[in-house]
C-alpha cells in the first residue's frame, strides 16, 4: 500500500479555491538540489509510515469541512499504488489534487481517464535541454512533454509552475519554458526558499527578488492564459 509520510491538516494555498489538506508520500526519482523537502525525498523511511485505518478515520471526521485532499511528495506518482489511495479519497466524496514532476505519464494518464483526479500541478523544472542539469538524475524526456500534453487535453484544471533558481532557472530560462507552453492555462513563477535544500550549498543562495519575479510575470502574460507569483 501506498505509504503516508505526513498530513498537513490545512493547506490553505496547495488547492486553489478549496479548503484542502495536503498528504505527503515519500520519495522521488529527482534530486533537484533545491528541494526544500530533502528529507522526505532522500530518506523517506526515517518517517513513520501513517496507518491506512488512521488516514481513513481522518477522512471521515473531515467530511463536510474539507472540499479535497493534495497529494504531493516527493514524487507521489512514483508509488505504483497510488491509484488505491486515489480511489480512497474520491470514494469518501472529496476533491483529489495530485502534485507531479511529470515523470510518470501511465499513471496519470490512468487517474484522469478513471475520474480520479479533479487538479493537476505539474513541476517544470527548466527548459527541456536543462532538465539533466537541473533534476541531476536520469530523465527520458519524452515522458515529460508527455504528461504536459496529457495535462493540456485533459479537461481539469491545471497550472504548471517553476521555481525560479538563481544559478538555475533566470530570465532566459523562464522565456524558453513560455514558449514550450505556450497556450497553456495557467503559469505559476515559484519563489526559491533557502531551507532544507537537497544540497546543502543551495542553503548559501540568495532568492531573487519580488520585483524581479514580478517582472517577469508580466513578461510572461503573452503566453499564457493566466500567470501566478507564488513566494514573494
Amino acid at each position: 500500500m501506498v505509504e503516508i509520510k505526513g498530513i498537513e491538516k490545512f493547506a490553505s494555498r496547495d488547492f486553489p479555491g478549496h479548503i484542502s489538506s495536503t498528504v505527503f508520500l515519500g520519495g522521488c526519482n529527482f534530486r533537484c538540489p533545491f528541494c526544500h523537502n530533502a528529507d522526505l525525498v532522500l530518506r523517506p523511511e526515517a518517517f513513520p509510515t501513517i496507518d491506512l485505518n488512521f488516514f481513513l478515520s481522518y477522512l471521515d471526521s473531515r467530511k463536510g469541512w474539507l472540499d479535497g485532499l493534495c497529494l504531493s511528495g516527493g514524487e507521489p506518482l512514483l508509488q505504483e499504488e497510488v491509484e488505491v489511495l486515489a480511489r480512497l479519497v474520491k470514494d469518501r466524496g472529496f476533491l483529489l489534487k495530485i502534485d507531479t514532476n511529470g515523470s510518470f505519464p501511465e499513471r496519470l494518464e490512468y487517474l484522469i481517464k478513471e475520474k480520479l483526479v479533479d487538479w493537476v500541478a505539474m513541476d517544470i523544472k527548466g527548459p527541456l535541454d536543462k532538465y539533466p542539469e537541473i533534476v541531476r538524475a536520469r530523465v527520458d524526456l519524452s515522458r515529460i512533454e508527455r504528461s504536459v500534453e496529457l495535462i493540456r487535453s485533459s479537461g481539469l484544471n491545471y497550472y504548471f509552475r517553476t521555481t525560479v533558481v538563481p544559478t538555475l532557472v533566470g530570465e532566459t530560462e523562464i522565456l524558453a519554458i513560455a514558449r514550450w507552453l505556450k497556450g497553456s492555462r495557467c503559469f505559476q513563477i515559484q519563489q526559491f526558499f533557502p531551507q532544507n535544500t537537497v544540497d546543502p550549498d543551495f542553503l548559501k543562495i540568495k532568492p531573487y527578488s519580488p520585483e524581479t519575479l514580478r517582472d517577469w510575470a508580466e513578461k510572461l502574460k503573452p503566453y499564457f492564459e493566466e500567470v501566478l507569483v507564488e513566494g514573494v
